[in-house]
């Protein structure tokens, strides 16, 4: 296309529009006129009837669009956000929790266990809601297992159980008999209290069961009042910390929310470096108050576009993953070991982020961003896992979780942060799906745009740079 061809250029060559201002760069910039239209340069005279807005809210058609895309996304958000955490006990299924019998004492007369054992059998087959999902284990599979994320909390029974139970009837009493809860707070504070609630309520029903046994013995027949109060509830109920995180980790809050940094670090800032390249490279406006700026266009179809973009993506992630680092770890003093690995695991998950919304704007246009935003905002957090346990969503959510990035990520910011960065803490799943998430990214994203180009299907038809004896004219 020549200049001739253009209809922004004018063929009085050097002559500037009146009401235009050139930006120094090529841009010419106009201040709006009445209306704030923008682009009301040369003469009012010739200029068209302003419309006025109290005649356009009488136009159905202009209320239609955004009426109904709003209410539909208002309606989405409502139930996708709430529906994932407004009932959790209600939704509560198979969460692990982890049942130790360490009890070594001898059975008492009669009877083919020791109580260590008829406890924990009792416990495991008493939940007939299915809320727990007991796991049998030894002390050290179960220390192992809270501190490699894979179980909320654990009930321990102690060694010295059965001997404690039996010295209640005897005058060799010294202590009561305990069982012992254990927390695990880096799996997030609502699901260690969900644990933490039931297990003190079986060891509580365990203890009620004991109780009734001894009472009704006739050993303790012409026990005194208080000795039968304290035999009705003989079990004493400990709760400690299974595996602790540090003071500053945000009650185990710490690795949702650093997620949600990386995710909308890539988020945005995909979406800031494609409107700015467009802007840049003409194939967008730029408005600022009323002056409004249009750059010439630089002839470049949809692949070299999505390239530039994905490389810049690729540039300004290190400052951002570096400036989130700095502000949670250095300023803020965020608990935090493994500093490298966490830096380019921060690296790596905020760009595969980046990367996808980048192909999803390339594919869908306009309406990328928000397609974006679904992908990785709102389908995301229900679904994440990181804040309500994925075993107390509904299973709508649990299916998300499968491959929505926020839980991928989200599990290996916790290995990371809370459990010492073990692959089978989440780390391994997590660097695998961000590798799958980058070339879906890349295959997606290039698939499109070349899909594009050999159609034929060009954004616009490229306008040629601004000579420097030519600078664009504002249409009349």
């Amino acid at each position: 296309m020549d200049a001739d061809s253009n209809p922004r250029a004018d063929d009085g060559g050097d002559e500037e529009p009146r009401g235009a201002r050139d930006t120094g760069d090529g841009d010419t910039a106009r201040p709006g006129g009445r209306g704030g239209t923008g682009d009301s340069g040369g003469d009012r005279a010739g200029s068209p009837v302003q419309a006025r807005a109290a005649t356009l809210l009488r136009r159905p058609k202009l209320w239609l669009v955004p009426t109904v895309l709003t209410g539909l996304l208002a309606l989405l958000l409502s139930l996708l956000y709430m529906g994932g955490i407004v009932n959790p006990n209600g939704h509560l299924r198979h969460l692990p929790i982890g049942l130790v019998d360490e009890d070594t004492g001898a059975p008492p007369p009669g009877q083919r266990q020791n109580v260590g054992a008829q406890v924990t059998a009792a416990i495991a087959a008493s939940d007939t809601s299915g809320a727990a999902g007991w796991r049998r284990l030894t002390r050290a599979q179960a220390q192992d297992q809270l501190a490699s994320g894979k179980i909320y909390g654990a009930l321990v029974v102690p060694a010295d159980f059965t001997a404690s139970v039996t010295a209640l009837t005897t005058a060799n009493a010294t202590v009561r008999p305990t069982m012992t809860v254990l927390t695990n707070p880096g799996m997030g504070s609502l699901g260690s209290s969900l644990a933490s609630r039931i297990t003190t309520a079986a060891a509580q029903q365990t203890s009620a069961t004991i109780g009734k046994q001894l009472t009704a013995s006739p050993v303790t027949a012409k026990a005194d009042s208080t000795t039968k109060l304290l035999l009705a509830d003989p079990v004493q109920v400990v709760t400690r910390v299974g595996h602790p995180i540090g003071a500053h980790s945000g009650l185990g809050l710490s690795a949702f929310y650093y997620t949600l940094l990386l995710v909308l670090a890539g988020f945005l800032g995909g979406n800031l470096i494609s409107t700015g390249v467009d802007t840049a490279l003409g194939y967008a406006d730029n408005e600022i108050g009323p002056w409004h700026t249009r750059r010439p266009t630089v002839p470049i179809d949809r692949t070299q576009t999505l390239l530039l973009k994905m490389v810049m993506t690729a540039g300004i992630t290190v400052l951002t993953v570096s400036l989130v680092m700095l502000a949670t770890v250095a300023v803020l003093g965020m608990d935090a070991t493994h500093l490298p690995l966490l830096w380019i695991y921060s690296y790596c998950a905020s760009l595969a982020v980046g990367l996808g919304v980048q192909a999803i704007n390339a594919a869908f246009g306009g309406i990328g961003q928000l397609v974006s935003m679904f992908v990785f905002i709102v389908l995301g957090l229900p679904s994440s896992g990181a804040t309500v346990p994925l075993q107390a969503v509904p299973g709508f959510y649990r299916f998300l979780s499968v491959f929505e990035p926020m839980r991928q990520l989200s599990d290996g910011v916790r290995a990371i942060l809370f459990f010492d960065a073990r692959a089978d803490a989440g780390l391994g799943r997590a660097w695998l799906m961000i590798a799958i998430g980058t070339v879906l990214a890349l295959v997606f994203g290039f698939a499109m745009t070349r899909y594009y180009d050999r159609k034929g299907l060009h954004r616009l038809t490229p306008q040629p740079p601004a000579h420097p004896a030519t600078r664009p004219a504002a249409s009349a």
